[in-house]
């Protein structure tokens, strides 16, 4: 099966060093679009399906955990999106 173009790009951005950082904080910004939509309609749907019973606090604890966690591939990409090209 033929890789199309922004199969062939996706992939190299995805290599150490192989795009400049313009394209890499091109993609991380798309991505970053893409993941906290998500995520956070996930997190809600969860809650709603899950937690319509649940005591307050057992609530609360959900809803401050689900609204951390997001950080943590935002704060792996970050790092990613400005690491300067390996000379």
């Amino acid at each position: 099966m033929a890789i199309g173009g922004y199969q062939t790009f996706l992939l190299a951005v995805l290599k150490v060093g192989c795009v400049n950082p313009r394209s890499k904080k091109l993609v991380g910004t798309l991505l970053m679009i893409v993941w906290i939509p998500v995520y956070a309609l996930t997190a809600m749907a969860i809650g709603l399906h899950v937690l319509p019973h649940a005591n307050g606090a057992v609530t609360f604890l959900y809803y401050l955990l689900a609204g951390l966690l997001w950080i943590v591939p935002v704060g792996l990409l970050l790092p990613w999106m400005h690491r300067e090209r390996a000379r």
